[in-house]
């Protein structure tokens, strides 16, 4: 019960926030009282849409997404400059290839976070995920130079979202059970198709 309560004292000043209220003590108890009125019953209707997590989870949390952030910013940084330098190269050097990229991540959420980021970045395009053998089949300008970021953002991705994995385990062996073609090379690299 506290934490949709919590919840509704957070949609509240919100409230006040986008309403852009006069700061006066009669207009502020006016629209928070209509911001409560609002809040209460979403708050309630929300309450069980988020997991519990201890503070200390998320505090422990923080840091990992501070850095995969900054690990993605750089790479965006890099692949707009080397796209850039392709488009404007006169023999336009690209080496296009669609890889599978297999994951040690598993939550959906976290194979759409990696799936989006690598979407994002230019020169990249997930195109499939494998739920099977728990890979991703990636287009990209130059096939060899994706895995690295990947692997980056994927580590971070594994203490974010609380993966059964650790930072720096290897991939397992793409599944063959009923999926899957087994691409994985032994050292959990990209497999060309």
């Amino acid at each position: 019960m506290r934490r949709w309560l919590t919840n509704a004292a957070a949609f509240t000043v919100l409230w006040l926030l986008i309403r852009g209220v006069e700061l006066t003590p009669v207009r502020l108890a006016e629209e928070g009282l209509i911001g409560l009125l609002v809040s209460l019953p979403l708050a309630f209707a929300v309450r069980n849409f988020y997991a519990q997590t201890p503070i200390t989870r998320s505090l422990r949390v923080i840091p990992y997404a501070a850095l995969y952030l900054l690990a993605f910013g750089r790479e965006l940084l890099v692949a707009n400059v080397a796209v850039a330098r392709t488009v404007i190269s006169p023999s336009l050097p690209i080496d296009p290839a669609v890889v599978e990229v297999p994951l040690r991540v598993e939550s959906d959420v976290a194979v759409t976070t990696i799936a989006n980021s690598i979407t994002l970045t230019p020169g990249t395009l997930t195109m499939d995920y494998d739920a099977d053998a728990n890979s991703l089949y990636v287009h990209s300008l130059n096939g060899e130079d994706i895995l690295d970021p990947i692997r980056t953002w994927e580590d971070y991705a594994l203490v974010i979202f609380d993966e059964e994995l650790d930072p720096g385990d290897t991939v397992p062996r793409a599944r063959t059970d009923g999926g899957g073609d087994g691409l994985a090379d032994d050292d959990g690299g990209v497999a060309e198709r």
